[in-house]
């Protein structure tokens, strides 16, 4: 049974109140009970009520900068890192098969596409290259997709070189786009999926404020069998 978004809203209300202003895409089965304690458990983090938003999500490809990272718009000279992210297997072995970076042969136009085309124009996704100040290199995607505007909502997802692993560096840019976020648009609802077993992805999720809503969901990520997968809202 598939939960109707109208019935996170409500269950995600009860669970805590002070944080749920709008709806939410979660949706599927929960195989077992989130602890209560997950659910209602208060973090830091910006008063959504104070901010004074005046974007809305895809007016602009931001470029959004911190001491080591900076979040941008993916250019042809990103040619290489982009073809040595996608190309490697073991990135995408715990990541759904529709990625748009691996949907067209040619880099080039994946790249063009990316802001050209009707991904970015209808809104589809938003994707922001991960680069790194001190090696000056691309070092991954991070992207917003499922752009829900009457509701604010917005879903992330990330992926790095293999290269780049265990630096801290998803961590730090999930912080950066959710500041972005939460400050200067109009997003009040984000949320993410990981697969059970990608519990690094699940961490960087943890140390970002994310609360995990529903357990082993299954979710069609275009493999043979459905994907089970955690729900994650922030």
């Amino acid at each position: 049974m598939k939960l109707k978004e109208k019935d996170v809203v409500e269950k995600r209300k009860t669970a805590n109140p002070s944080r749920m202003s709008s709806g939410s895409l979660i949706s599927g089965c929960m195989r077992r009970k989130t602890p209560s304690s997950t659910l209602v458990q208060k973090r830091p983090g910006i008063d959504r009520q104070m901010r004074k938003a005046t974007k809305l999500l895809f007016e602009e490809v931001p470029l959004l900068e911190v001491d080591n990272l900076i979040l941008k718009r993916i250019e042809q000279e990103d040619a290489t890192g982009l073809e040595e992210l996608r190309s490697n297997d073991r990135v995408y072995r715990l990541l759904p098969t529709f990625l748009y970076e691996r949907q067209l042969d040619d880099i080039h136009k994946v790249i063009k596409s990316m802001y050209e085309g009707p991904v970015f124009t209808n809104h589809e996704s938003l994707h922001f290259g991960i680069y790194q100040k001190k090696e000056m290199g691309f070092a991954g995607i991070i992207e917003l997709y499922g752009y829900k505007k009457e509701i604010r909502k917005v879903s992330l997802g990330y992926r790095l070189l293999e290269r780049c692993w265990g630096k801290g560096i998803a961590s730090e840019a999930v912080s950066v786009l959710l500041k972005y976020l939460l400050e200067e648009t109009d997003i009040e609802i984000i949320t993410a999926s990981t697969m059970v077993e990608n519990r690094a992805s699940a961490n960087v999720l943890k140390k970002n404020g994310f609360d995990l809503v529903a357990l082993s969901t299954e979710e069609d990520w275009g493999y043979p069998t459905p994907t089970l997968a955690d729900k994650w809202i922030r």
